[in-house]
């Protein structure tokens, strides 16, 4: 009987010079995490989907992800050529990928998506999953660099989008992520938005906010800091 293999190949089409090429990705059947951090990140058994989720042109070096733009458009195109793809070497990133392989393409997503001029999102979110990967190594100096460059970028998004009914999920990221580079008094402002704004039904990111709400309370009164008024009071 054969073994499935975890990984296989997709065709991708380049987004800058339209270059055909294989990329691999992780079954779903074997997208299965062992536990989830309280930011998202996920920890795999197996092969770690993240790994996989930058597509990179082996002949441009462009890269991206699926919720990148298909084409880039005329401006987008000469910025990208005269910054990046002149100075590229071909080199092919097809197959397994290990940790280092993984944060090479992740980093030259960011440099590309920062290059054209992409949304905040799609840069924020580069930016959260390469502290991820710095976080899957032990790395906690690099993890919190790159985890205040992800919060800085995530207000950006916020700042653009503001509060809509389905932005619960932003606005405790930002909470959670103001907790864990130790900016306390932000986090607890941001919690307490998904839990008092009664346009937010989020079920699910409201209780999370009042978990971590709770955490929070608990870090700052370890470290013997003055609570905020609206800690004092007890949630509606």
């Amino acid at each position: 009987m054969t073994t499935l293999e975890p990984l296989y190949s997709i065709s991708v089409s380049c987004s800058f010079c339209e270059h055909e090429f294989m990329t691999s990705r992780v079954r779903p059947s074997f997208k299965k995490s062992i536990r989830t951090d309280s930011d998202f990140c996920a920890y795999y058994k197996n092969e770690n989907p993240d790994f996989y989720v930058v597509r990179v042109c082996p002949k441009c070096g462009f890269a991206s992800t699926e919720n990148s733009a298909d084409r880039l458009n005329d401006a987008q195109k000469k910025t990208f050529e005269g910054k990046m793809s002149r100075r590229w070497i071909e080199r092919d990133f097809a197959g397994h990928r290990e940790w280092e392989t993984a944060l090479e393409t992740y980093k030259l997503a960011l440099l590309c998506a920062q290059t054209i001029g992409d949304t905040e999102r799609i840069i924020a979110s580069h930016l959260q999953h390469i502290a991820w990967l710095y976080r899957y190594k032990g790395d906690y100096e690099q993890e919190q660099r790159f985890l205040k460059y992800c919060l800085d970028s995530y207000i950006r998004v916020y700042e653009v989008e503001g509060v809509g009914a389905n932005n619960a999920r932003l606005l405790y990221l930002i909470g959670e992520l103001n907790r864990r580079v130790g900016h306390f008094h932000e986090a607890v402002k941001w919690f307490s938005r998904v839990i008092n704004d009664k346009n937010i039904i989020d079920a699910a990111m409201i209780r999370a906010s009042r978990e971590q709400w709770a955490l929070l309370r608990e870090q700052m009164m370890a470290k013997e800091m003055e609570l905020p008024e609206q800690m004092n009071a007890a949630l509606e």
